[in-house]
C-alpha cells in the first residue's frame, strides 16, 4: 500500500511488544482510576447538572491526555 511505501511496516521484537503491553496495562489502569474517581465526584454532586457536565468534560480531557501520552510512549518504543 501507499502508506507502507512511505513508512515500511516494522516487526516488533518480543521486548518491544512486552513494553507496549505494559504501557497499555499501566495507562488502562490510570484511566479506570480516573473514571472511578470522577464518577464518585459526580455522585457527590447530587445531580447538579452543571457540576456533572464539568466533571464529565474533565474526565474526557484527562482521558485524551492519557491516550496522547500512551501513543507517544508506544511510538518511542516502535522506533527504538
Amino acid at each position: 500500500s501507499r502508506i507502507e511505501k512511505a513508512e515500511p511496516t516494522r516487526t516488533l521484537t518480543a521486548e518491544q511488544k512486552a513494553a507496549i503491553r505494559e504501557i497499555d496495562s499501566e495507562l488502562d489502569a490510570r484511566i479506570a482510576e480516573r473514571k472511578i474517581f470522577i464518577e464518585s465526584e459526580i455522585a457527590k454532586s447530587l445531580g447538579d447538572p452543571l457540576a456533572t457536565e464539568s466533571l464529565r468534560r474533565q474526565l474526557a480531557s484527562e482521558i485524551a491526555g492519557i491516550e496522547e501520552k500512551r501513543e507517544k510512549r508506544k511510538e518511542a518504543i516502535r522506533v527504538a
